[in-house]
């Protein structure tokens, strides 16, 4: 869950936060882990993200850096990633073999998710060509207009509040290679205005045909989606289905088990949810004897004994 952690591993390699203190001797090469630059800006002796930045690139050779991170950047809710990615961007003929990038990985501790200010984040899909996995974490202020990129496979926007302009943007942008898709949609109150109907585009098979992985997560509306995707034909295509982190009960899981079949999947991912154990075990028998692995973990109570009205998203603000 979002707040727990850093990022541990992204773009297939372990991370690592560069510290412009330590000795060269004691760094990973540069191709073999993926980079964090982060900044505290409440300590007085930290260097800011450009001076840390700067200091990455003469220590670790650039040319051979594969993934990066962008860590805090300031104070989340008073300085927007524009900064960073704009000092990324600037450094792009020397970051010749990047192929992941993550913006805004930051912990509860630093930010809440609602707190990091972003910015048009497909700048960077446009200076980075050969990327092939990109994220985002923070919804707020986030730009994401319609982007044409010939080689990005993964693609990650996590908020506890997702604006529709950014689902239309995704969803609007030519990405053939596209192979895997996890958006957290989130909660109104926090800016998530996606209805299910401007999700047709992507369920109905047709924008990204190589898609095998969707994650449609962390939603409010789970059980609305979780009848669209009954009927989706993306599903056809997909080895793993993800409707995890949401307000998900047995309304959405029978239709679910109600709709096209899923037992080509490999993957059903429901966890945080608000399933009765009886349907938990519907689920597992109509799916677990074809070889669907199906995480139900995190089975939840509403607030207060408010039934539907009391369940609540993994990530909100």
């Amino acid at each position: 869950m979002y707040g727990a952690q850093h990022l541990q591993a992204f773009g297939g390699l372990p991370a690592v936060d560069f510290q412009h203190k330590d000795r060269q001797a004691d760094r990973p090469a540069a191709g073999d882990v993926a980079w964090r630059i982060s900044v505290d800006p409440y300590d007085d002796e930290d260097q800011s993200w450009e001076q840390e930045f700067a200091a990455f690139l003469d220590a670790v050779d650039p040319a051979g850096v594969r993934v990066l991170i962008i860590g805090q950047w300031g104070e989340a809710y008073e300085e927007n990633s524009s900064v960073p990615i704009s000092l990324v961007i600037a450094a792009a003929e020397r970051l010749t073999s990047l192929e992941a990038v993550f913006v805004g990985d930051l912990e509860a501790e630093q930010a809440e998710i609602t707190w990091i200010e972003q910015s048009d984040v497909t700048a960077l899909l446009a200076a980075f060509p050969a990327l092939t996995e990109f994220g985002v974490r923070g919804g707020t202020d986030l730009v994401f207009p319609p982007t044409k990129h010939d080689r990005l496979r993964s693609l990650t926007i996590q908020a506890g509040g997702l604006p529709v302009q950014v689902v239309r943007g995704v969803l609007d942008s030519e990405l053939p290679a596209l192979e895997r898709l996890d958006l957290w949609l989130g909660i109104s109150a926090y800016g998530g205005d996606t209805d299910v109907a401007d999700l047709a585009p992507l369920l109905s098979g047709t924008r990204f045909p190589r898609l095998h992985h969707l994650g449609l997560r962390n939603s409010e509306v789970q059980n609305e989606i979780a009848v669209a995707v009954a009927s989706a034909p993306v599903v056809a295509q997909l080895k793993t289905l993800d409707l995890s982190n949401g307000t998900l009960g047995d309304e959405g899981a029978a239709a679910l088990l109600a709709g096209q079949p899923l037992t080509h999947l490999d993957l059903l991912d429901l966890h945080h949810h608000f399933l009765t154990e009886a349907m938990e075990q519907r689920v597992r028998s109509a799916l677990e004897p074809h070889g669907v692995r199906v995480d139900l973990s995190e089975r939840n109570e509403p607030w207060d004994n408010r039934g539907a009205e009391g369940r609540y998203t993994a990530v909100s603000e």
